[in-house]
C-alpha cells in the first residue's frame, strides 16, 4: 500500500478508504497486469464505479463536468447512467432482490394538454421526439406519431443502433441517424442534463423535448403516445382515434396486461440474475401470450374492433420476438409464428403502411447483438430468421 496518502498520486481524497491505494504504485502488487480496481461511490465529486489498470495505461477520463469512466472496449457495459449529473457506465442491470430485472421509472412526467392555462400545449413545430428504431418503447410513439398524422408538427432525431458505453449516441457514420438540432448533442445524454443538470437515472427512448420551454417534457412512452392521441388531436393530420372514450378504461387496463408480462417479461427473461427468476419469467411470459392468442382468436384487436394505442404496445414486443427475444433473451418455447392469432395480428398491423415505414428491422437487430455484451460477447448479428411479415394475414374475417 502507497504512504503518499495525500500526495496528487491518489484518485480522490474524499473516499479514505479506496483512495489510499496509490494507482502509480499498483503495479507492484499486481505484477503489472489488468485488474479491476473498484473504486467507492460515496463521493459525488470523484464518482467512480471501475477502472481498469493496465501497467502501460490507465483507462480513466476525468472530467471535472459530467465525467466518463470509459472502460475497455472488451469490457462488459450496459450503456451508463448519471448520478446527480454525473456520467458514469454501469456492468449490469438493475434487479430486485429476487435478481428479476428491475425498470427504471421515467423522470420526466409533464403533459401536453390542449387547455389554456396549460404550460405544454399543442403547437404545431413546438416539440421535439427523440427516439430509437431498435427500442420498442420509442417505436409506439413513432407509429402513433405516424397513424395520427403528426409527422409534420413533431419533428424526431433518431439515435445510432449501437449503444454503448457512453449511451444513445447521434453518430452519422448509418445514413439513417437524425442528428440532434437543439444543441447539436453528439449523445443523448446532453440532452438529459441540458434539461436538469444534476440529473439522476438512465437516459432512454422516448424523449419528448419541449422547444418553448427548452426542456424534456415526458420520457414515457406509454404517457407519450396518450399525449398524441388526446394532447395533440386537434393539429392532428389525420382523422384517427386511437384512445376512444368509451374504451379508454379498458385500453388502459389491457396496457397494464401486456406490459408485466410481455413487454417487460421478455427483458425479465434476457437479463434474469438466477435461473429461478428466469424460470419465472419466463412462464409468466408464455402464459400472457397464450392468453392473447386466445383473445385474439375471438376478436380483431385487443380491445374489439377498432385499432387502439394498446395494440401498438403489444405490436412493438411481437415485431422483436422471433429475430431478437426467442434467441437473444432465451424466450424459445414458441415462436410468435408459431400462434395462429399472434402472427396474423403482427402481420396485419406491419402491412399499414404508417407503421410499416417506421419499421427498422436493421436496426433493431443491430442494436440487441450489439450493444448486450454480457449475453453476445462477439457481437455477431444473425442473418435470419425469414419473417415473411408481408404474407397474408387473414384478419380481415
Amino acid at each position: 500500500m502507497c504512504d503518499a496518502a495525500d500526495t496528487e498520486h491518489m484518485f480522490c481524497k474524499c473516499v479514505q478508504r479506496t483512495c489510499k491505494t496509490c494507482v502509480q504504485c499498483l503495479p507492484r502488487f499486481t505484477g503489472g497486469n489488468n485488474v479491476f480496481i473498484w473504486m467507492d461511490d460515496g463521493c459525488v465529486n470523484h464518482l467512480v464505479y471501475a477502472v481498469i489498470w493496465n501497467s502501460n495505461d490507465v483507462l480513466h477520463q476525468h472530467r471535472q463536468n459530467y465525467k466518463t469512466i470509459r472502460l475497455r472496449e472488451d469490457t462488459e457495459v450496459m450503456g451508463g447512467l448519471f448520478r446527480e449529473g454525473q456520467w458514469i457506465t454501469a456492468k449490469e442491470w438493475e434487479h430486485d432482490k429476487d435478481n428479476s430485472f428491475k425498470r427504471q421509472v421515467s423522470s420526466f412526467r409533464d403533459t401536453v394538454t390542449d387547455s389554456t392555462d396549460a404550460k405544454f400545449q399543442p403547437e404545431d413545430g413546438r416539440y421535439h421526439l427523440y427516439v430509437s428504431y431498435a427500442c420498442p418503447w420509442a417505436h409506439r410513439t413513432l407509429i402513433v406519431r405516424e397513424l395520427m398524422g403528426l409527422e409534420e408538427s413533431i419533428s424526431i432525431s433518431v439515435v445510432h443502433p449501437y449503444m454503448g458505453d457512453d449511451g444513445w449516441s447521434f453518430d452519422t457514420s448509418d445514413s439513417e441517424v437524425i442528428p440532434d438540432p437543439i444543441i447539436e448533442a453528439e449523445f443523448l445524454r446532453s440532452i438529459y442534463v441540458e434539461a436538469k443538470s444534476d440529473y439522476t437515472g438512465r437516459v432512454t427512448v422516448p424523449v419528448l423535448w419541449d422547444r418553448k420551454e427548452h426542456t424534456i417534457v415526458n420520457n414515457e412512452s406509454r404517457e407519450i403516445i396518450r399525449m398524441m392521441s388526446k394532447g395533440f388531436d386537434r393539429i392532428a393530420r389525420r382523422e384517427r382515434n386511437l384512445c376512444p372514450e368509451h374504451l379508454e378504461e379498458q385500453i388502459d387496463k389491457a396496457i397494464d396486461e401486456i406490459y408485466e408480462p410481455i413487454n417487460n417479461g421478455v427483458y425479465k427473461c434476457g437479463f434474469a440474475g438466477s435461473q429461478e427468476a428466469y424460470n419465472t419469467a419466463f412462464k409468466t411470459l408464455f402464459d400472457a401470450l397464450d392468453h392473447w392468442e386466445d383473445v385474439l382468436g375471438k376478436q380483431r384487436y385487443v380491445c374489439g374492433d377498432t385499432l387502439t394505442e394498446a395494440d401498438v404496445c403489444l405490436f412493438t414486443t411481437l415485431l422483436r420476438f422471433d429475430p431478437v427475444y426467442y434467441v437473444h433473451f432465451k424466450c424459445n418455447k414458441k415462436a410468435i409464428s408459431d400462434y395462429k392469432n399472434l402472427s396474423g395480428f403482427l402481420r396485419e398491423l406491419y402491412q399499414m403502411p404508417e407503421i410499416k415505414k417506421v419499421c427498422n428491422m436493421d436496426h433493431i437487430k443491430r442494436h440487441y447483438y450489439g450493444s448486450h455484451p454480457q449475453l453476445n460477447p462477439k457481437g455477431i448479428v444473425p442473418l435470419g430468421p425469414e419473417l415473411h411479415l408481408d404474407a397474408p394475414h387473414g384478419r380481415d374475417s
